[in-house]
């Protein structure tokens, strides 16, 4: 297969797209035939807008190399931004075929110092976002009975992570969103999936690297470029995943992932039911075993990447 042809004459939409993991789907969707609509609000990593012109930098890369783009400038986090960045598609080229939602901030807090603010700042960008955005989509999509939704999800929220309590209920959030999407718009050819990236961007870049351990982690993570993440993308985008829908996967560097998604794992049942004396002396000694433990992403991808 060649690079014109996969995505040739289709338009994606890529949220967050002025760097990092956004801006190198972004490059790729565009070698690969895609127009491209590079929507960056500009923000920094906390979600202050700092650099207006980051979107139009990308596009200006696109153009060179021969591609096709525009630059956006609208917040996923309100359904008018939304509105306006499929709108900047269908001006600018005249359809929709795929969105990549993969805007987003952090506010890392340990939940107890966490304010509201923070809390309401993370999932607006990142649950509401993806919903906004997918919703302003999915009217075209319906009607054209065909499109692609791409959702970055995080291993914060599928397994854990220290202080990230907004940012991880929001990801695990878009997870079911996602799902929920596949479910309604199957039935018009409208798939959605969930990229768990690991990548070294602005996202991770604030990990401490106070101690040898967290500097040979954070050597190790930078090895995990977001050109890695680009590919999957990519492929979900392209007539080649007409199968795949509702799916999880993670990137990790050269390895792709299909990640779980939540499943009876045991059972105990007593036909008299249950009492509170039952299920300490019983139910819980039984499932004890299958517990899961206090588990952060680092501890379930402890080998280095590959």
């Amino acid at each position: 297969m060649s690079q014109t042809k996969l995505l040739d004459r289709k338009t994606v939409i890529v949220t967050g797209a002025g760097g990092g993991i956004g801006r190198e789907i972004a490059l790729l969707m565009a070698r690969y035939g895609a127009n491209v609509v590079v929507n960056d609000l500009g923000a920094s990593l906390a979600g202050d807008a700092s650099d207006k012109g980051a979107a139009q930098r990308v596009v200006d890369e696109i153009a060179a190399a021969g591609g096709k783009a525009v630059a956006n400038q609208s917040s996923v986090a309100d359904p008018e931004g939304a509105a306006n960045i499929v709108d900047a598609a269908l001006q600018a080229f005249g359809r929709l075929d795929g969105v990549v939602n993969n805007a987003g901030i952090l506010r890392d807090r340990f939940f107890h110092k966490m304010s509201s603010d923070d809390w309401d700042a993370v999932i607006k960008v990142h649950l509401y976002g993806a919903y906004y955005v997918s919703r302003a989509a999915a009217s075209i999509f319906k009607e054209q009975e065909a499109g692609t939704l791409i959702h970055m999800t995080s291993t914060s929220g599928l397994i854990g992570n220290f202080g990230q309590a907004n940012y991880s209920a929001a990801k695990l959030g878009v997870v079911a969103l996602s799902k929920s999407i596949a479910l309604d718009m199957q039935k018009f050819n409208v798939r959605s999936n969930c990229i768990a990236p690991f990548a070294w961007s602005r996202m991770i870049s604030s990990i401490p690297t106070d101690t040898p351990e967290q500097r040979a982690r954070v050597a190790k993570m930078q090895q995990m470029t977001p050109a890695k993440i680009a590919p999957l993308a990519g492929y979900l985008a392209s007539d080649a995943s007409a199968e795949v829908s509702g799916q999880i996967f993670a990137v990790r560097n050269n390895e792709i992932f299909l990640m779980s998604q939540p499943r009876p794992e045991r059972s105990v049942q007593r036909s008299e039911g249950w009492t509170i004396e039952s299920i300490a002396e019983h139910a819980m000694p039984a499932l004890k075993a299958s517990l899961y433990p206090l588990d952060r992403s680092g501890d379930v991808f402890s080998w280095d990447p590959v």
